[in-house]
């Protein structure tokens, strides 16, 4: 049998059962689409994640007081910790390969104006807190370069902020008062909208040590660093870390490259897109029961045809890749309607709920269909080879 001739009897075998070909084609396109449009919703996820993320740049590092590790102590062992500093965020700026070393307090205030208030988010910051997270200026200048320890009541309103505040007026040069103190307005931020659920409009940012009286605090709450992009990171941590243990005489501070946050968050998505692709791959293995129950069901309803084939030569390995072949062709047509209805209802969701992250990754479209085929062809093998062995006299009898 020539090979135009097998596809032709594969074909026309499969044809003469259509109900029961579409049927379980069908097994296997849930299955299929089931994969898609799992893995969609997780890499549209992973992808949300990581730039909301990267926004600011990937060339970030954060320093948190204290250091986030457990040592074994004595009870009532005196804490020795010491705070972030003003000075310690001035001394980082001349680490190597640093770019901005920015402290950074955060709060909650009420901010008034022209008999109204309104309750926002409070940065305490240093003059280079845009350029630490790549931000820019819808309207007059960033805090000035004072001295960072008295500096003067200025302070900057985030888009939503002014608005608010001001409506349609220019707040420029205007007197709010923030805490219960007065500051002159003297730049609005450019709008940014929501990372992660935090609103960076609705936002007011005055100097660090003003913020860091205002909330009774002796600590900073960070210090923003970026370094050069091309820099290594090690060497960037290893010099932040020099300058840092010189001042605090002991390892009390927690250094945090945004670097290696993207990494373990990937690695975490990732994880989570494989396990949702692993659940839909499921519905694949019940797709592949299918197809060993319908050619199962095959054999015995062709028991004479199989005869028939063997009494005018065809050999058992001929048999057995006839019935391979139809397993092979039902999943791959289930899989290649599975494929095209996963994307399709992607598609449907992306159009109708744009806030909902989804993005196909083909990577796992094409090792769905591959794994649809080889599921297939994993049931079939039985049906298969039971037909092989068939005795072509008592094949013929049979009916």
């Amino acid at each position: 049998m020539i090979t135009r001739d097998f596809i032709a009897f594969t074909l026309a075998a499969l044809k003469a059962h259509r109900l029961r070909t579409a049927l379980t084609a069908l097994g296997i396109a849930v299955g299929i689409a089931s994969v898609i449009l799992l893995t969609s919703i997780g890499e549209g996820l992973h992808r949300f994640v990581i730039s909301e993320f990267t926004q600011f740049g990937t060339n970030i590092i954060s320093i948190t007081p204290g250091r986030i590790q457990t040592h074994g102590a004595a009870l009532g062992a005196v804490n020795t910790v010491r705070p972030l500093g003003i000075d310690d965020a001035l001394a980082l700026r001349h680490a190597p390969r640093v770019q901005v070393a920015d402290p950074l307090v955060q709060g909650n205030v009420e901010v008034v104006h022209a008999g109204k208030s309104r309750r926002v988010t409070l940065f305490g910051t240093g003059p280079d807190f845009t350029k630490a997270l790549s931000m820019r200026m819808a309207g007059g200048e960033y805090l000035p370069p004072d001295d960072p320890h008295a500096a003067r009541a200025f302070a900057v309103l985030g888009a939503k902020a002014a608005t608010e505040l001001f409506g349609a007026d220019n707040p420029l040069g205007a007197r709010i008062r923030i805490g219960g103190e007065r500051y002159r307005v003297v730049g609005v931020m450019e709008a940014r909208g929501q990372i992660l659920g935090f609103d960076m409009d609705d936002i007011v940012m005055i100097p660090v040590a003003r913020a860091l009286d205002m909330f009774n605090r002796e600590s900073l709450m960070e210090i923003r660093v970026t370094y050069e992009p091309t820099a290594p990171l090690a060497e960037v941590e290893a010099g932040l870390r020099r300058i840092l243990l010189a001042r605090h005489g002991a390892e009390d501070f927690t250094i945090t490259p945004q670097q290696k946050m993207l990494d373990v968050f990937g690695t975490i998505l990732d994880a989570i897109t494989f396990a949702v692709a692993a659940i839909g791959g499921i519905s694949l293995v019940v797709g592949g029961i299918g197809i060993l129950t319908i050619l199962t069901i095959g054999v015995a309803e062709r028991t004479s045809e199989i005869g028939l084939l063997r009494a005018i030569g065809a050999t058992q390995r001929r048999i057995l890749l006839l019935f391979l072949g139809e397993a092979a062709v039902l999943a791959a047509l289930g899989g290649a309607a599975g494929l095209a209805l996963g994307w399709s209802i992607a598609l449907l969701l992306e159009f109708a709920f744009p806030a909902l992250p989804v993005h196909t990754p083909w990577f796992y479209a094409v090792l769905a269909e591959l794994s649809a085929i080889g599921i297939g062809l994993t049931a079939g093998v039985a049906p298969a080879r039971r037909a092989a062995r068939l005795d072509p006299l008592e094949a013929l009898r049979g009916e």
